[in-house]
């Protein structure tokens, strides 16, 4: 597990600055947004002063079980994090097993590794400091910058991106504050020890969570076993102990977090959020590093263009919130089946027969394919979308150098021609 390597005290100097781009938050969404902006040119020649900032540093402090599609991994550049692959999920319930094969293989990787191969991807400024909200209420006039107030002092920037996470920190004084438990929000608690094994696998058990699973996901030589339930109310300290004794492994290095299961506006007052401050998390499975990258990456393309003066900050907006909205039907669905899951768990039988209808090969790939779908890799490298109203940016420019060689990461090395959501 990292070391808190984060200054504290007297180490925490005065920050008082202006930037082109300021990215609140730096795991998977912030950092992926921040990967695009590398080699932006500003119309007078100058190359684009962007600032990530975030609590702590880079990497520091894991924010999930740290398993994705591997062909993510392949599209960025970041098959040095990879820890393990599977091409089969095992489900258990109380009395029963069921193996799936999965389409593309999954793959479990090291958090502070891939944060490390992604932000070396870009080109901007760090800086630890903990961001506390706007320092003007009122929305910002059509070029002016935003400000943001942090623990060290105010930044300021004309494109400002949340990447937060659920607190959802720079939300308009406007939006109603919902906190957890009221909030649309799971929560998940896991544990790290060390260990071996060669299987991802789901429990569907109530002796752990009724409304919700827990999970055993091997990477390399750690196993992160967890629970997650989608009551909020639901405490899962104990059940993630119980689990981890019924595995017969050490309840050790806790990690847990709220997990948002439903879409927010991703644009606010002049604020791009991406991640789980846009409750981009998907229901059902609580996967979000997908969703993260996926938004991530495209929200960078989107800002690429308004400094190279290809559109307006509020063109930018209107598109990033209209790529956003897309994906509201599928969210509804998974939020469906999330309520349906919660149900059914409890009930043995019935459990029991739903997951015997999924295993047929035919059915589980159709399904799991229809799944993977809803966030691809390869959309990465869709043409753009148009947003109607919003005048598509200019063609795409000559590739940059020193990027990753994949068919996706060639259209992001381009500098243009970003991905509209696909369609599903």
């Amino acid at each position: 597990m990292p070391v808190r390597a984060t200054t504290r005290g007297d180490a925490r100097t005065p920050l008082d600055l202006d930037c082109d781009v300021l990215i609140c938050g730096a795991s998977f969404a912030g950092l992926a947004v921040a990967r695009e902006l590398a080699g932006a040119t500003l119309p007078d020649g100058r190359r684009p002063d962007v600032v990530v900032v975030d609590r702590y540093e880079i990497g520091e402090r894991a924010t999930s079980a740290c398993a994705v599609p591997l062909p993510w991994l392949e599209a960025l550049g970041l098959t040095g994090a990879l820890r393990q692959t599977f091409r089969r999920i095992v489900a258990r319930t109380e009395d029963h097993s069921f193996s799936w094969a999965l389409p593309e293989p999954f793959a479990t990787f090291d958090y502070r590794e891939l944060c490390r191969l992604l932000a070396a991807q870009g080109d901007f400024r760090f800086e630890t400091a903990k961001v506390e909200g706007r320092a003007r209420a009122a929305a910002p006039r059509p070029g002016e910058p935003l400000a943001i107030a942090t623990d060290r002092g105010e930044l300021r920037a004309p494109l400002v991106v949340d990447a937060l996470g659920w607190r959802r920190i720079l939300a308009p004084a406007s939006e109603a504050t919902i906190q957890p438990p009221e909030a649309y929000l799971s929560r998940g608690l896991e544990v790290h020890p060390e260990g071996v094994s060669g299987e991802l696998e789901l429990f569907l058990n109530p002796r752990y969570v009724p409304d919700g699973y827990a999970w055993s996901f091997p990477a390399g030589h750690e196993i992160r076993v967890g629970v997650g339930s989608f009551d909020p109310r639901e405490h899962v300290k104990d059940p993630t102990l119980r689990l981890a004794d019924d595995l017969g492994r050490d309840a050790v290095r806790f990690q847990g977090n709220w997990i948002p299961h439903r879409l927010r506006a991703a644009t606010g007052d002049g604020v791009f959020f991406v991640g789980d401050s846009a409750g981009h998390c998907l229901p059902l499975t609580a996967e979000g590093i997908r969703p993260a990258l996926h938004f991530g990456v495209l929200l960078g393309r989107e800002l690429r263009w308004t400094l190279e003066g290809r559109q307006t900050r509020e063109q930018a907006l209107r598109r990033h919130a209209a790529r956003s909205a897309q994906k509201l039907p599928a969210y509804r669905w998974l939020l469906r089946l999330q309520r349906l899951a919660g149900r059914a768990i409890p009930r043995r039988r019935l459990l029991t027969a739903v997951l015997a209808a999924l295993s047929p090969f035919s059915v589980s790939t159709r399904a799991w394919g229809a799944y993977l779908r809803t966030f691809s890799a390869s959309a990465l490298d869709a043409p753009p979308a148009p947003d109607p109203g919003v005048a598509l940016p200019a063609a795409a420019r000559p590739a940059r150098a020193g990027r990753p060689a994949s068919a996706g990461a060639a259209r992001a090395e381009r500098g243009g021609a970003p991905a509209g959501a696909p369609a599903d």
